[in-house]
């Protein structure tokens, strides 16, 4: 085993977080050391928002938070001292522009997530921090409650802080191997059971195959558990050859997911036409069958849904589709209308970590100061990013927590080195 000692601060994990805490680390002075499970640092952020990164989103701070629900508040400490406008202005001054998007969701101008890999690694070079590549940490070594080092294959470097950023089990591909709730629950830490969220969901039936690559947008969604609704969203659904993605079903996983583990029944009402309620989908529907009265009913839906929906419509509402428009009773129009507002789809599964875009679960914020992301029961020790029990809606939100908890773990670790 190789003793060494080239840094006081050690940074566990190259993704958003650790990029960010070791620049800031060095930046306050520290000598840092990151160790990187891959064969280079950043491999998470080059595949984020589809190759563009989307690095935050302009939602004020309340509202920033309530898309972590309950557990959100807990990042208030490190969003007061850098939060959106900081980080802008700190890829301003790397010479990296943004443009904000629908949703108040805020990209590279360039559109290039790889450029952003770039800047945090540059500045790392820049500050003479260290980087080890292809190095899976084995343990953390701490005495009387005090981290003291880490080892890495052979190798043991020794430290006075390590800040773990090893992100969580999604997307495994790049290195989120799940790693770091082993070294964490071996120096004490609770982990909450990780589970995949912001995850594409699988329903009942062969349905969604023939529905495979249909976009609907601006639709109404609710989520019922158990038969019972307890949640609506709005936006865009996305049909897969499984089941279903996009932006309204990442946002209502975890949700499902937590229901099925429970073992409890799901299903989603899609509603096609959120902008008529009940009364005026028949108006639209009467007027649209009096007017071509003569047409087939297939060719007048054609005005009402996408193709690829006009089958599963005349399927499920038993309606014959040659039927003239004329001569829809009105029982057949109130199927109609129904079917329109009530689209059901049950849920059977989710995809797994390979395809979700964060984990939920990970060390209890609980056992974490969030004042500094030192933890409460280990001295030396601090957290930051994916690795924690935070995940928000899809939308920027959850590489901003990345960022804010980094640069915060980064800075109190030099402080506290400095001492």
């Amino acid at each position: 085993m190789t003793d060494s000692s080239t840094a006081n601060i050690i940074v566990i994990g190259g993704g958003a977080a650790g990029l960010m805490a070791a620049g800031q680390a060095a930046t306050a002075g520290a000598r840092v050391l990151l160790l990187e499970r891959m064969k280079r640092p950043g491999l998470k952020i080059g595949i984020s928002g589809k190759g563009r990164c989307n690095l935050t989103n302009k939602a004020e701070l309340p509202a920033f938070i309530e898309h972590f629900g309950r557990n959100g508040r807990f990042l208030r400490q490190a969003f007061n001292q850098f939060f959106v406008r900081e980080l802008i202005d700190f890829f301003a001054r790397q010479g990296l522009a943004v443009v904000t998007e629908r949703g108040g969701r805020v990209f590279p101008e360039n559109g290039k997530a790889l450029e952003v890999v770039k800047i945090l690694k540059h500045r790392l070079t820049k500050k003479g921090v260290s980087i080890i590549t292809s190095a899976r940490v084995e343990q953390l070594l701490a005495t009387n409650d005090r981290i003291i080092g880490v080892q890495s294959g052979n190798s043991i470097y020794r430290c006075t802080a390590a800040i773990l950023t090893t992100g969580g089990a999604s997307y495994p591909a790049t290195g989120s191997s799940g790693d770091g709730y082993r070294l964490a629950a071996e120096l004490g830490h609770r982990i909450v059971q990780p589970r995949p969220a912001l995850v594409p969901l699988e329903t009942a039936g062969n349905l969604a195959a023939g529905l495979a690559g249909l976009h609907l947008r601006n639709i109404g969604i609710r989520l019922l558990i158990n038969g019972k609704r307890v949640g609506r969203f709005f936006g865009e659904l996305v049909f897969m050859k499984y089941g279903i993605s996009g932006p309204v079903t990442l946002t209502m996983s975890l949700q499902v997911v937590d229901a099925l583990r429970r073992g409890d029944q799901a299903a989603v009402i899609l509603d096609l036409k959120p902008a008529l309620d009940e009364h005026k989908l028949d108006a639209r529907l009467r007027r649209d069958f009096e007017k071509r009265c003569h047409e087939q009913l297939t060719s007048v839906l054609r005005g009402l849904l996408p193709r690829e929906l006009i089958p599963v419509c005349l399927r499920e509402t038993e309606i014959n589709g040659s039927l003239q428009a004329g001569v829809i009773t009105s029982k057949q129009r109130k199927k109609l209308r129904h079917w329109l507002k009530n689209f059901r789809l049950e849920i059977s599964g989710y995809r797994g970590f390979d395809e979700a875009i964060v984990t939920a679960g990970g060390v209890d914020l609980r056992e974490v100061d969030p004042r500094t992301m030192q933890s409460k029961l280990i001295n030396g020790l601090y957290f930051a990013g994916e690795l924690l029990d935070l995940q928000g809606d899809t939308g920027g939100y959850n590489l901003q927590a990345a960022f804010s908890t980094g640069w915060l773990a980064g800075r109190s670790a030099a402080e506290s080195a400095g001492e």
